[in-house]
């Protein structure tokens, strides 16, 4: 294959048909899907092994690769919660009357071809597709060679749904894993309308750089939690625990741990147990290494600056201690990546003062950053979380799949 246009092309092409698709023809399509991808639990599992079996098992990739019973009933359950969601396209936005007699009307449609480059996370295909549909949206999908039996299948499984609602399965594209094609689909303007990276920092800024499509980011994330003096340390603990160990090799874990430098003798003491069993690595500064190393934890490095601002995406973590909420906040601006950020505080000034100035797609007090995500926040899936402002911020979910069409209805009117 030389190149793909011919596959644009026919993507294009089949568009068309999910733009004229009714409601209830959306809900019964991803109702149908759930329930095939249920039925084929067995095919899923024995082709996500493949993948799996050839990804070594200290790569942190893997735990984004894995499909277990559990995660695929999710999938299963995540399209049956965007078939309820309410359909966002052919909403009147606006509507008013002119002077001269024009009817004038702003609409809610489709975008029409949505492209999506992610890496080893084979849940993205379903999420993705689920929120395609809802939306009239035709998609391309192009995945890491590392999850490619687990895409494949997937989409197999897609196109089986799409069939059975005689629709083009053409409309639903997963493109080859040969690298050579990923610039002529970023290049591809004629058939594709957006393009959103899903992975590393590393895919963002190629695609970033590269594309002459419209690109919305998502993914990266350098999240901190701050622990402020009067904190409930408790609770703090609990919550920065889990918004490192539940799953480290997600955007939304926590990297960094700031604490103010009155509480942190007393602080850090109660996170170690929770951190020691996952063998967590820390990394930190001088005055915490004190601390910790006085209470003989064993997984414990100096940090260095490099350490800071760094995406572990793994059983790693940075602290740093800092001198209240304006150092706190500094630090942030210098090294957040702008995706999610907590207090943990019982000031309620100092935590309206950290939700107002700090620069994030995501603020929390007295949360886990692992909340942010569209299932979480009640929008049924995720193509994934932006981290810019234009069009989309946060969750970039089915209300950000949609753009504007002004409907103008005359009667032999002419411009003078």
């Amino acid at each position: 294959m030389e190149n793909i246009q011919h596959l644009l092309k026919a993507v294009k092409e089949g568009s068309f048909a999910l733009q004229t698709l009714s409601d209830e023809n959306k809900q019964a399509l991803l109702k149908d899907l759930s329930q095939i991808v249920l039925d084929n639990k067995a095919l899923i599992l024995s082709e996500n092994k493949k993948d799996l079996d050839k990804m070594d098992d200290d790569n942190p990739k893997k735990d984004r690769l894995l499909l277990s019973n559990e995660r695929i009933d999710d999938l299963a359950t995540s399209l049956l919660d965007v078939a309820k969601l309410e359909d966002p396209t052919n909403k009147i936005l606006s509507e008013k009357k002119l002077d001269n007699g024009l009817s004038v009307k702003k609409t809610s449609v489709p975008i029409g071809v949505v492209g999506i480059i992610y890496e080893s996370r084979p849940n993205v295909t379903l999420d993705v597709a689920a929120l395609c549909i809802r939306s009239g949206n035709a998609v391309v999908l192009r995945g890491g060679s590392d999850a490619f039996h687990s895409n494949t299948v997937l989409v197999k499984l897609i196109h089986q749904a799409m069939e059975k609602h005689k629709l083009p399965t053409d409309a639903i594209l997963l493109l080859p894993t040969d690298r050579k094609f990923v610039p002529e689909m970023l290049n591809a303007t004629k058939y594709i309308d957006i393009i959103i990276p899903r992975g590393s920092q590393q895919l963002i800024e190629f695609v970033r750089k590269n594309a002459s499509v419209p690109t919305i980011e998502t993914g990266a994330g350098v999240c901190h939690t701050y622990v402020e003096s009067s904190a409930d340390l408790d609770k703090a603990a609990a919550i920065v625990v889990n918004a490192k160990v539940s799953r480290p090799s997600v955007c939304n874990s926590l990297d960094t741990i700031l604490v103010d430098q009155q509480i942190a003798a007393t602080f850090l003491p109660k996170i170690l147990d929770g951190m020691k069993a996952y063998n967590v690595e820390i990394f930190a500064d001088e005055e915490t290494h004190k601390i910790i190393s006085e209470k003989k934890y064993p997984h414990l490095q100096k940090a260095s600056e490099e350490d800071f601002g760094r995406e572990f995406l793994s059983y790693k973590c940075s602290i740093k201690s800092l001198n209240g909420l304006d150092e706190a906040i500094a630090h942030i601006r210098k090294h957040s990546s702008r995706h999610s950020e907590a207090i943990v505080s019982t000031n309620e000034t100092l935590c309206n003062r950290f939700l107002q100035e700090v620069d994030a797609a995501a603020v929390f007090t007295n949360a886990s950053t692992r909340f942010t995500d569209g299932g979480q926040f009640g929008l049924g899936a995720e193509i994934g979380i932006s981290t810019q402002k234009l069009h989309a911020r946060g969750p970039f979910a089915l209300e950000k799949l949609t753009t504007e069409k002004w409907v103008v209805r005359g009667d032999g009117q002419v411009r003078e």
